[in-house]
């Protein structure tokens, strides 16, 4: 790690005060330029563990900018990974309060429960497979607590990948019933089409995301387990949401998703 401990440490208490507070600070690697992905993934755990301490469960992970839409958007070169809480969990019923966010933004993405745990080294499509006991419909609402999303690969991992929510919706199909490599998905805001995409543009597949989040993580000791959500990513841009937005994720053959901001 090119950081000391101090260091991440600071790191993770002003990415912490910032959620918290809803107030984005300047992005750790203005300060720290030597931070790298091993010390970026450490500040975040600190964080996740300071969550598990205070009741949080851990309710699976993500990977982000996954596609060449995202990462262009975003002007990084490779995923970014990050835990899921179900303290994190929104729903289709309840409005989301956008005064407690920073910057929000929403993901249509091809998501995956597991019915069995995943192996970490040597872990492939055929393993995520074997192991996906549903796909479902979902969204992932991001957040950056970095002033107006201007990050690096690093300053995304430090915050756990820029996630804040996640929220699926009711439709759960067999991984058998539906080819996951080519799912078409489009977002509508407020009634008006924002974004077309299709699956296949998550690193080529989103099997492929799940199976690379499985071998990235090993390496700290963090495992995809039975029960878990899997983000694999999003195919399409993503979008900015406001106060008063209503949101609509269609996915062909898996169903949709439905929100409202506050």
């Amino acid at each position: 790690m090119a950081v000391d401990k101090a260091t991440r440490e600071q790191i993770a208490a002003d990415l912490w005060t910032a959620e918290q507070t809803a107030t984005a600070i300047e992005r750790p690697t203005d300060t720290h330029p030597d931070l790298d992905v091993v010390d970026a993934y450490e500040i975040q755990l600190i964080n996740i563990r300071k969550r598990l301490d205070a009741g949080a469960k851990v309710a699976g992970h993500k990977v982000g900018l996954a596609s060449e839409a995202m990462q262009k958007m975003m002007g990084v070169d490779e995923p970014d990974y990050g835990h899921l809480l179900d303290t994190m969990q929104y729903y289709e019923s309840t409005p989301i309060d956008t005064a407690r966010l920073c910057f929000p933004r929403v993901e249509v993405e091809v998501g995956f429960i597991l019915g069995k745990d995943l192996p970490g080294e040597g872990c492939t499509n055929d393993d995520v497979i074997a192991a996906v006991e549903w796909v479902v419909p979902s969204i992932e609402l991001i957040d950056s607590r970095i002033t107006d999303w201007k990050i690096t690969l690093c300053d995304t991992i430090a915050d756990n990948a820029s996630s804040c929510g996640w929220i699926l919706g009711e439709q759960r199909v067999a991984i058998g019933d539906i080819d996951t490599g080519d799912v078409d998905a489009v977002l509508h805001r407020n009634g008006e089409v924002v974004a077309k995409g299709n699956s296949s543009a998550v690193l080529g597949h989103p099997l492929n995301a799940v199976s690379w989040l499985a071998r990235k993580v090993e390496g700290f000791g963090v495992r995809l387990r039975k029960g878990d959500l899997i983000l694999p990513g999003t195919a399409t841009r993503a979008f900015d949401v406001a106060p008063g937005d209503h949101v609509v994720a269609e996915f062909a053959g898996l169903g949709t998703v439905t929100l409202d901001f506050d």
